[in-house]
């Protein structure tokens, strides 16, 4: 193991007396949890629609501009921090997501007071379809971490070398495993969905979405290079418990 290495089952305490040591991994953890969220809350609800020369109008979710952000985010964790750091990341945006879900439902749910004519709006823009709350975490949760795995297990097959091939094979298992399953848990045999429906817009969302990945490697190499440097350390997962079903390091 060489000296920037961590050991994955010993790893160094985070101690307060250590300003130098991981200083930005709340950050970015901030950072994911919050483009989870927002991603969902702002969005999931809203189909927007863009004018393709030579093709006309073409419909998409807002949400896709933003949500695969997270998967750049995922992948920067896992590269940087290693698989079991980025466990602890993705469980605490699930819970995120599960936590707002419910208070969502809650607040939705409570009597408008009779002076308060905004209640129809309310419930228009954050009152959610169970069904598609369901099938957007149980998505979410095993996407991001085939992401994780697929990225771990890259990183040591190709000794840490071609970071392009590994956040964009990650991504495509990733996204390919979110697609497949959100897609026909949230709208096989809904009214209007079609199983060719279903399946044309998985693949599209599928693909745009390792587009993202692709157009913001650049990104991700810039992030991933000031991240190890100014960390000090460059994870490869060589002993780790690849179970998702843990949050101990």
């Amino acid at each position: 193991m060489s000296g920037n290495e961590i050991d994955q089952r010993r790893p160094p305490p985070l101690a307060a007396d250590a300003p130098g040591h991981l200083r930005y991994f709340d950050f970015v953890m901030a950072a994911f949890v919050a483009i989870i969220l927002l991603s969902n809350v702002l969005g999931a609800g809203k189909v927007a629609v863009v004018d393709l020369p030579g093709i006309g109008s073409w419909p998409f979710g807002a949400g896709i501009l933003f949500f695969p952000i997270s998967y750049v985010i995922g992948d920067v964790l896992t590269e940087v921090y290693g698989y079991a750091r980025a466990r602890r990341v993705i469980w605490a945006g699930f819970v995120a997501v599960a936590f707002m879900a419910f208070m969502s439902w809650v607040v939705v749910a409570l009597p408008p007071a009779p002076s308060w004519g905004n209640q129809a709006a309310y419930e228009t823009v954050f009152g959610q379809v169970p069904r598609i709350v369901l099938a957007s975490m149980i998505a979410f949760w095993a996407g991001e971490f085939v992401n994780s795995y697929v990225l771990a297990r890259m990183k040591l097959w190709s000794n840490g070398q071609h970071l392009w091939m590994r956040t964009i094979g990650s991504t495509i298992a990733g996204q390919g495993m979110d697609s497949l399953i959100f897609y026909p848990l949230a709208f096989l045999g809904a009214a209007g969905w079609t199983t060719d429906l279903v399946l044309t817009v998985l693949v599209t969302q599928w693909v745009l979405k390792v587009g993202w990945e692709v157009l913001l490697t650049p990104v991700t190499y810039a992030v991933v290079g000031f991240l190890k440097r100014r960390e000090g350390i460059d994870v490869f997962d060589r002993d780790t418990d690849f179970t998702p079903f843990k949050t101990r390091l």
